[in-house]
């Protein structure tokens, strides 16, 4: 069994721009998602066993998407109960998005509600709660565009210090 995900990987580039947006965070409890872990999960597939993902490899293969640019547009956040998600928008992946949920019909359940963000730092706790979400609303950047030529099926391997993800395949688009 292993815990998979289908990802687009962000360019190097866009990664230290986004390390300079997760340096403008104000002080919390928790922690910012490592340089290496910044990707946009397309679609979380879950513990799943060796034949499956020989079938999800399968079915991937055959998808045809066109090349297409994607913009780092805004900043947000979801509050939970304790803590929240700090992430940024990636607008423009919703129907790279669609058609992974179209070729896996049959062995997942479509997205109910996908939203296109990459989780930039999870908050365990702040000091004074209201303070540190009017400052993350404070911070500015300047869009940040590039383009999407593939996307990942990733395993993601847990232990004590967190996540680290591993390539299955990797699918160019055209």
């Amino acid at each position: 069994m292993k815990r998979t995900f289908i990802a687009i990987d962000i360019p190097e580039n866009i990664k230290k721009e986004i390390v300079k947006i997760q340096k403008q965070i104000p002080s919390f409890n928790g922690k910012l998602t490592e340089y290496e872990n910044l990707h946009l999960t397309l679609k979380f597939l879950g513990e799943i066993d060796e034949k499956v993902i020989e079938e999800i490899r399968k079915k991937l293969r055959e998808l045809k998407f066109t090349k297409f640019n994607v913009q780092i547009d805004k900043l947000g956040f979801f509050r939970k109960e304790h803590g929240a998600i700090v992430w940024l928008h990636l607008a423009n992946c919703d129907e790279l998005q669609k058609e992974i949920d179209k070729k896996l019909e049959g062995l997942f359940e479509s997205e109910k509600r996908f939203m296109s963000h990459l989780t930039i730092a999870r908050v365990k706790s702040v000091n004074v709660k209201n303070n540190f979400f009017s400052e993350i609303e404070k911070i500015k950047f300047i869009p940040l565009n590039f383009e999407v030529n593939e996307f990942v099926l990733k395993e993601s391997i847990l232990d004590r210090k967190g996540p680290s993800y591993k390539d299955i395949e990797r699918y160019k688009l055209e």
